[in-house]
């Protein structure tokens, strides 16, 4: 069974997830943005084996601890897409400009793209590249358990910013009808902030992308 449990971190507040596998304790973390110990403390309660670190994208509250994770335990960082480089090199400049511990640079060990699979234990995600919030952001979705791991593209009531550079408001709205609504309106996704909701629900009531 793949199982996850989401912590918020950052003063953001950002949801980060550790899920793993159930048989083996092989675990991942999605979006590592901080508060290391915090995590660190939760993967020895459960007694997990961190293996791997996947990014949804390169914002600081979902990077920034990402370098210094992968440095300690010497992990590999899996994505996001290509088109977040200019984030990630400017990660230094979004920890001073939000307030944030300076991050740790980093070069992810591999780049992901739309139609790509991450593995964990016996268990495969898929990976879905959902641009508009920023060019790289990938989604991870597991079939399996009808859980998609969507960072900021969506939230319950709500969408993703597209207001900082190369940010892209028709580009997200693209990706969450064309990406995210063919999951199907059982899925239950994980955003980046705030209560999980489904993508039916969102459907009949997101001011932003209800009735598409």
């Amino acid at each position: 069974m793949l199982r996850y449990l989401t912590i918020p971190v950052t003063p953001f507040e950002q949801n980060c997830s550790l899920v793993w596998d159930d048989a083996t304790a092989q675990a991942a973390v999605i979006d590592p943005g901080g508060d290391l110990d915090l995590l660190l403390a939760e993967v020895a309660r459960l007694g997990l084996k961190l293996e791997q670190i996947w990014l949804t994208h390169a914002h600081i509250d979902h990077a920034g601890g990402a370098g210094e994770l992968a440095e300690r335990l010497s992990l590999p960082i899996i994505g996001p897409h290509e088109g977040d480089q200019f984030w990630i090199d400017g990660l230094a400049m979004q920890s001073e400009r939000f307030g944030f511990e300076p991050a740790q640079p980093f070069t992810p060990t591999r780049w992901l793209h739309d139609g790509d699979t991450v593995t964990l234990g016996s268990h495969t995600l898929q990976v879905r590249h959902c641009p508009g919030h920023t060019p790289g952001h990938v989604v991870f979705y597991s079939p399996e358990i009808g859980r998609a791991f969507v960072g900021d593209v969506l939230f319950a009531g709500s969408i993703g910013r597209t207001d900082f550079p190369q940010g892209n408001h028709q580009q997200l709205i693209d990706s969450i009808t064309g990406r995210l609504w063919p999951m199907g309106d059982d899925t239950v996704f994980i955003p980046g902030h705030g209560p999980e909701s489904s993508f039916g629900q969102e459907r009949a009531t997101n001011p932003f992308v209800g009735g598409t």
